[in-house]
């Protein structure tokens, strides 16, 4: 680069300023890569994939890390942005094949990452202006940024080595222009407060001072709704009196009314509902153990239970709990809710709520489940 361009770059927009806060923002992104992973492969899981039903708060705490992480991404992106920015349109614009290796990479990569981080925070609002399917899209977009992330590392590694290595200098301080530590420092502080400001719908300590987390508890009996009975057009079926839950065993088959599964011995759980977008709340859910329910039809010797609900159609009208959840005391057939019966938008006349599980896998409006 020219030094007269040089000489009019603020000394804060340095390699050594990118270099740290692309760490930051490394170590942001990378929770936030594995925490979804994991959300996509409990949703849609491969062969090989084995998720624990224990601790009960693992889904909460993972899913609640991946948003906050997001979140907090997004100032560092700005901040690395700002501070690269006059150095993207050095000459030359494409150069050798290195070079022009470098700055397809970084396209790739600022693309990716900034369709990532927006997507993913309207995801968190569930406002959706745009006519994708969000899950596929989001989950194949970030492969994309993984490989053009690899190639950037590769490339900038050296750089980065010797901008860290190289002791600062900073500006004096009637220079007029803010200085290295001065951004650093403002970069973690908007990356913290906005971590803060969505981290409540996840740690109800800071429920209080979350202002931007979408959901915060309130709702029906304590907790928040994503779908409603009206929405997912089951109200009328809901309430029906000639309502009956098909379990099926095996070769067996029986059908229970609501009276039938409030008649059978009952078990408590605390449990937390916790959701993609990254709202959880814990809540003393009551019903049969699916465990129990299955025995009282046949002999269960295991598999997943495939659950479906009132619901007709929609990715989220039936799930399938794995064995590990289907023996565990706590997954339950729940008929109420923090002491009172279920509310007809939690899932009345009963529902599915197991541990460390995203909650669009709690299948609401319960009509059948099948253990073949």
């Amino acid at each position: 680069m020219p030094a007269a361009v040089t000489a009019r770059i603020s000394p804060a927009r340095s390699t050594a300023v990118a270099a740290r806060v692309g760490i930051l923002l490394g170590i942001a992104v990378a929770i936030c890569l594995v925490t979804g992973l994991i959300s996509h492969w409990i949703q849609h899981p491969p062969a090989w994939f084995w998720w624990p039903a224990h601790p009960v708060w693992l889904y909460r705490v993972s899913q609640g890390a991946h948003v906050i992480s997001g979140v907090v991404a997004i100032p560092l992106l700005i901040v690395k942005l700002w501070s690269v920015f006059p150095r993207l349109f050095a000459r030359p614009i494409l150069g050798n094949p290195l070079h022009l290796l470098e700055r397809g990479s970084i396209a790739v990569l600022v693309g990716s990452m900034i369709f990532q981080l927006v997507t993913g925070l309207l995801n968190s609002a569930q406002y959706y202006p745009w006519r994708f399917f969000f899950t596929t899209t989001h989950y194949a977009l970030a492969y994309v940024a993984i490989g053009a992330l690899a190639v950037h590392l590769a490339v900038k590694l050296p750089v980065v080595h010797t901008a860290l290595a190289r002791p600062a200098v900073e500006p004096s301080a009637d220079s007029g222009t803010a200085s290295r530590r001065v951004v650093l420092g403002a970069a973690v502080a908007a990356a913290a407060v906005a971590g803060v400001a969505v981290a409540g719908q996840t740690v109800p300590l800071l429920r209080r001072i979350s202002v931007l987390a979408p959901r915060s508890g309130e709702g029906p009996q304590g907790l928040p709704v994503n779908r409603t009975a009206v929405e997912a057009g089951v109200a009328e079926r809901a309430r029906d009196a000639a309502y009956r839950l098909t379990v099926t065993v095996g070769e067996r088959t029986a059908e229970f009314t609501r009276d039938a599964l409030a008649a059978l011995p009952q078990t408590t759980a605390t449990l937390p509902l916790a959701c993609v977008e990254g709202w959880s709340v814990s809540a003393d859910w009551s019903g049969i153990r699916v465990r129990d329910l299955l025995g009282a039809v046949g002999d269960y010797t295991g598999g997943d239970a495939v659950f479906r609900s009132l619901e007709q159609g929609g990715l989220y009208s039936r799930s399938a709990l794995p064995e590990s959840h289907v023996v565990a005391a706590d997954s339950l057939i729940a008929l109420r809710l923090n002491g009172e019966d279920l509310d007809l938008d939690h899932g009345y006349p009963c529902r599915l709520i197991a541990p460390t599980r995203p909650g669009v896998l709690q299948t609401k409006w319960l009509s059948s489940i099948e253990v073949r």
